[in-house]
């Protein structure tokens, strides 16, 4: 199964650029959330490196951040990089388990291996990846058991129905609008 980065951003686009005004872009170095402003007329989620996994990640943020959050740069939150402290690492943690479960679900959609992140290579804190591992699981199988927010069910349809069923992008983005459909949200 070939996993072109661009039937990712078609997928997104297609699903979130009309009724979000939000498009999935290949950036360089770090990821980042960038709200539409003077200089781009829409709201930009922004992966690293071209890298297929990223944009999954950063799409899974976008997916759970409230309409509020979404007119913040990075949605508004604290993000310390590489060589936190375990305080700081456990609070990373913390705010990464449910965008990390909703990766592993889109992860298992599209038929790719996740791998969890704790992204502390260079810190003081002891890092137990699986512990976190586990917390990530537990909270997929929750979303699971309960439903996911609306525009992650949407993606997760859509990724399934292209790269599960080997549907065509246009059919695999009606599934998505369809779960749209049934579940609106506010803009």
């Amino acid at each position: 199964m070939t996993h072109r980065l661009d039937d990712v951003i078609a997928l997104f686009d297609g699903l979130f650029m009309p009724r979000h005004g939000t498009r999935l872009v290949r950036g360089d170095d770090e990821p980042i959330y960038l709200p539409a402003d003077a200089s781009c007329s829409w709201h930009r989620v922004v992966f690293a490196h071209g890298f297929y996994a990223s944009a999954l990640h950063e799409i899974s943020h976008w997916c759970i951040a409230g309409a509020r959050r979404r007119q913040l740069e990075d949605y508004g939150y604290w993000y310390q990089p590489d060589g936190r402290d375990t305080g700081q690492q456990r609070e990373f943690e913390s705010v990464e388990v449910a965008p990390q479960a909703l990766e592993l679900l889109f992860s298992r959609a599209c038929g790719l291996r996740f791998n969890v992140s704790v992204d502390n290579l260079g810190g003081e804190a002891d890092v137990d990846r699986d512990a976190f591992r586990s917390r990530v699981a537990a909270r997929a199988a929750r979303y699971e058991a309960e439903g996911l927010p609306c525009r992650a069910e949407a993606f997760r349809a859509a990724l399934a129905t292209f790269y599960g069923e080997g549907a065509s992008l246009e059919a695999a983005l009606a599934v998505g609008r369809e779960c749209l459909e049934k579940a609106p949200e506010p803009a």
